[in-house]
């Protein structure tokens, strides 16, 4: 068997629909035909870099994807394939899913109070549900030396500036962080600041994986779509693209730069080997996501996550088909189309 391919990841943030990057994980984790050097995860994108890493130290791909299936099951996805499949069989669309919980009174009302209260109400009594599935998460194993560097992005409220946690310092705080949306959580306290979810500054950071002894391809796992045919015209609908687009904003900073740097290698005003010359790819299904919404975001359901995951699977499976080669030889997202 070939050597594997070394590659860095790139794990966004979206709520629920982080299970499409656990079924993306799980088809590379499956074909065992790269080696993951290093993850750079912002909150849905942490909790899988998380569990990936402390499965990959407990038994290698076999415990990662094992790893990975635990905590989305914790969430509430159903990972018996059978039972997958009879629900699946039986469900509405995508879609209809999506309008139905969007549109039930549960949401509304959860989606009211969320915009008119601030988190600081309940006191101490409203715990992030996250925090119970961390605390079954070995730590010692995510911080462990062995496996990818693993890279956990937050942001600073007070300065706005985004903090990258490594090593040592990944703690269940600091994934808490990665994923607290200030309208539902407080701030999560860390050495005396407070922290906000990853996504305004980083979603998520690709800086750390420049590093020079780190692989030169980034895998850019992207679950908020870049673009939307519709234009928005209902409150929620209008809420989550702002969002999209913010959260999409850093990342779009970020391979601007990257493409910047390109062009200079490229025109010969830098040198060769001055500037790491970055290989980005994507994987993404922007067709499912737009069919998507909030409520599929905030509402984890057995129905859409299993979906989501077998999503995932596809869309890496179709990367590995059509890119494989190109992986370590050249990029295969086209930067200069993306900003023209």
């Amino acid at each position: 068997m070939a050597e594997p391919k070394r590659i860095n990841l790139a794990l966004q943030g979206g709520g629920a629909h982080g299970a499409f990057t656990w079924g993306v994980l799980d088809r590379l984790l499956e074909d065992g035909r790269v080696e993951i050097a290093a993850m750079s995860g912002t909150s849905a994108g942490a909790l899988n870099a998380a569990a990936l890493k402390a499965g990959l130290v407990e038994d290698g791909n076999d415990g990662a994807r094992a790893r990975l299936d635990w905590l989305w099951t914790q969430v509430g996805a159903v990972t018996d394939n059978r039972l997958t499949a009879w629900i699946d069989a039986f469900a509405p669309s995508a879609p209809a899913l999506a309008k139905a919980i969007e549109y039930s009174p549960a949401f509304a009302a959860f989606d009211i109070s969320s915009r008119m209260m601030s988190p600081y109400v309940y006191g101490s009594v409203f715990k992030n549900p996250l925090r119970h599935i961390l605390s079954e998460l070995a730590f010692d194993h995510v911080c462990a030396a062995d496996g990818p560097e693993l890279y956990i992005c937050a942001t600073n409220v007070r300065s706005g500036k985004i903090r990258v946690f490594s090593g040592e310092g990944i703690t269940a705080d600091a994934v808490l962080a990665s994923a607290c949306l200030p309208t539902l959580f407080q701030a999560v306290e860390i050495d005396g600041e407070a922290y906000w979810d990853g996504g305004y500054t980083g979603n998520p950071a690709l800086f750390p994986l420049y590093a020079r002894h780190l692989p030169d391809d980034v895998v850019i796992v992207n679950i908020n779509p870049l673009y939307r045919e519709e234009v928005p015209t209902y409150p929620q609908a209008i809420q989550n693209r702002i969002n999209e687009i913010s959260f999409n904003s850093s990342l779009l900073r970020e391979l601007r730069a990257v493409s910047f740097v390109h062009r200079l290698l490229g025109d010969g005003a830098v040198q060769k080997g001055a500037m790491k010359e970055v290989l980005v790819h994507m994987i993404s299904d922007d067709m499912l996501m737009n069919e998507l919404n909030i409520a599929t975001k905030m509402v984890p359901t057995p129905v859409v996550l299993a979906r989501l995951k077998a999503a995932g699977r596809e869309a890496a499976e179709k990367f590995l088909d059509a890119h494989w080669s190109d992986l370590n030889e050249r990029g295969t997202v086209d930067l200069r189309e993306m900003f023209s």
